[in-house]
């Protein structure tokens, strides 16, 4: 197991660069792990006997933990964008996202719920210095960008070989900044602006204002994706590993055993930044609950987004902003998530159904910089993805919307009352 090379990080800039990747990628793996959670099949009319449903819910209980850990790793990582003077980075391109935007390595794209997609999740947080390969279709391409030889005025990407690399890079690069500028002239961001346990309810969620408040933020990221150095059992990686062995073992037992639903990922439109094939979704009101789905999601950015460049809320605003930021995820999104993937891709294509491709709209996707606006605004989106979303529960197979409808307009009034 050999240590990747040191990043070099000489400037503020550069270091927002790299966190603005940790940003991306903790978005992203959050994503990748919420499809492969919507792919699960959910009752024996699926084709499951009471044991394999057991079995499935074992390994869902395992993505959920994972996925409350990488929401925990994105509000981290944001609160050290913060805590160096800069904006929350919630924007990222659509998926799949090839390695020509990340480094030799770093793809990240949506796959159902599988040996594929668990091969695909240990490469991703493998820790640092194991040499693994990724999952069949994940091999990566193009050359690695150059590392910045310290004479330039703006950032240049930075080689990072796995997501604890990137970490580490973006750890020292602050020890040199602090060396450089005292921790007074590095840790400039507001600490009121940063999500802490006191709103968001994880007990590891602290505010950054200093190189120690960093570092632990640093190393409770790596440990729980990858692990401890040289323990991994308990992190993603590990977790991971075993959910894979009992995967393999179930399907050798029983070769017929299906826990995923036939998904793919689709978009209603291909957007303009994706290069690669991706499916088009033909049936027409698949496409209404998609489009209801990506709108629900970004909501949810936007009222996240607010939370991190809010000015002038009082605590009980910033309590309701983390609240429907939470709701939305746990409420909304993850039910529509597994509705939407019990819905037909379209006619070209029997038998397959659509997923979610977590959609930003580009250039459309905007933050709420202005307070009262931002109100407003968040207001009157989830009133209308109520009405879209009470609208659809009177088609047939779609009555489980109705809750969602309901639970969305709670959330507009707790806005609007605010």
């Amino acid at each position: 197991m050999a240590a990747e090379s040191p990043l070099r990080v000489e400037s503020r800039e550069e270091l927002v660069w790299l966190l603005a990747q940790a940003c991306e990628l903790e978005h992203g793996l959050m994503c990748e792990y919420l499809f492969a959670q919507f792919t699960l099949k959910r009752t024996q009319d699926e084709g499951l006997s009471a044991e394999q449903l057991a079995k499935v819910a074992a390994w869902e209980a395992v993505l959920v933990d994972v996925i409350k850990q990488e929401m925990l790793h994105l509000a981290l990582a944001t609160n050290l964008l913060t805590a160096i003077g800069a904006a929350p980075h919630l924007h990222r391109p659509n998926f799949p996202i090839l390695s020509r935007w990340y480094p030799p390595g770093m793809q990240v794209a949506l796959v159902p719920f599988g040996e594929r997609a668990l091969r695909h999740f240990i490469y991703l947080e493998r820790p640092e210095g194991m040499d693994l390969d990724d999952a069949e279709g994940f091999a990566a391409v193009g050359q690695a960008q150059p590392l910045t030889d310290g004479d330039t005025l703006m950032a240049v990407p930075e080689d990072y070989q796995t997501v604890g690399h990137l970490y580490r890079g973006i750890e020292q690069g602050l020890e040199r900044l602090v060396d450089r500028r005292g921790e007074s002239g590095v840790f400039i961001g507001p600490a009121e602006a940063q999500a802490t346990t006191e709103v968001f309810e994880w007990p590891e969620l602290t505010a950054v204002t200093d190189l120690a408040s960093a570092k632990a933020a640093i190393e409770l990221i790596v440990e729980q994706g990858e692990g401890a150095r040289g323990d991994w059992r308990d992190a993603h990686f590990g977790k991971f590993v075993a959910l894979l062995d009992d995967y393999l073992r179930c399907r050798a037992t029983d070769p017929g055993f299906q826990p995923a639903r036939p998904v793919q990922p689709a978009y209603v439109r291909r957007p303009p930044d994706v290069e690669a094939d991706t499916a088009i979704i033909g049936d027409p009101l698949t496409a209404q609950v998609a489009d209801l789905f990506n709108a629900v999601y970004e909501t949810t950015l936007q009222a996240l987004s607010r939370y991190f460049v809010h000015s002038g809320e009082t605590d009980g605003q910033l309590t309701t902003l983390a609240t429907v930021t939470k709701h939305l995820m746990n409420w909304v999104m993850r039910p529509l998530g597994s509705v939407l993937t019990t819905l037909p891709l379209g006619p070209d294509r029997p038998g397959v159904l659509a997923g979610p491709c977590f959609e930003i709209v580009q250039p459309s996707f905007y933050v709420l910089p202005h307070r009262e606006a931002a109100w407003r605004i968040l207001a009157e989106r989830l009133e209308e993805v109520a009405d879209r979303a009470e609208r659809l529960s009177r088609r047939a197979g779609l009555g489980e919307l109705t809750k969602l409808a309901e639970d969305l307009r709670g959330m507009a009034r707790d806005v609007e009352s605010a």
